[in-house]
């Protein structure tokens, strides 16, 4: 399994003038390197490979000894080429990926390895959160994910951010992501590989762990009372 963490966006919401995933928490980490320190505990630092655009010589720099891979196009496209650009280096194996700006509770992984170590594609999702402007899904008559996007109505929770696809089904991501377009999230792919391919998708709930999304002030201050 390779890991990948997109950080490749601007971000500019937040107001920084470096890069999101290199915004300082009051623990003493960037929000990159808490989820690398995370991720470590648990697989192995050489299998991450970060997405890098938006001043990624900072980032690079702040963490030299990771892998990178390099979106030019950055300031041109969304999530689903990111994403895109990782998959195709990793065509025959599984794929456990990250937004580039959640900060988590690292026992997360306890609830999500067993879905990888049976080689099953899965969406970390909090069912006590339905926020308007998240990423929110709904569930089909067996139990698995049947849409994802932002403008689901009636959603079952929201989507946060770390989700895996799994090699069986990699070739038929890869398909979905590249007929997305520049301005897509990766979200697109995957709801219309489960459309088209059939692709089966859990909902894996980590509600009972703290998980924040970075995206306002507000968030960095929730994650640092919590964190």
């Amino acid at each position: 399994m390779k890991i990948v963490i997109l950080a490749a966006g601007i971000g500019s919401r937040l107001g920084n003038p470096f890069p999101k995933p290199l915004t300082p928490l009051k623990s003493g980490d960037t929000i990159m390197k808490h989820q690398i320190n995370n991720i470590s505990s648990y697989f192995n630092f050489d299998d991450i490979n970060i997405v890098v655009g938006f001043k990624k010589d900072l980032i690079m720099e702040s963490m030299p000894d990771a892998t990178y891979i390099y979106n030019p196009i950055f300031d041109q496209t969304n999530t689903s080429k990111s994403l895109l650009k990782a998959l195709k280096k990793y065509v025959g194996e599984s794929v456990l990926w990250l937004n580039g700006d959640v900060v988590f509770d690292k026992r997360i992984f306890d609830l999500l390895t067993p879905y990888i170590n049976k080689n099953e594609s899965f969406v970390s999702v909090n069912n006590e959160e339905v926020g308007e402007e998240e990423v929110k899904y709904t569930l089909d008559s067996d139990g698995f994910i049947k849409e994802i996007s932002k403008t689901v109505e009636n959603g079952l929770g929201e989507a946060v951010g770390i989700n895996f696809i799994s090699s069986k089904d990699m070739n038929f991501f890869i398909k979905r992501l590249e007929e997305c377009g520049n301005n897509d999230y990766f979200e697109r792919g995957i709801e219309t590989a489960i459309q088209k391919d059939q692709i089966k998708v859990h909902a894996v709930d980590i509600s009972k762990y703290n998980c924040v999304e970075i995206d306002f002030l507000e968030d960095l201050e929730n994650a640092n009372k919590i964190f």
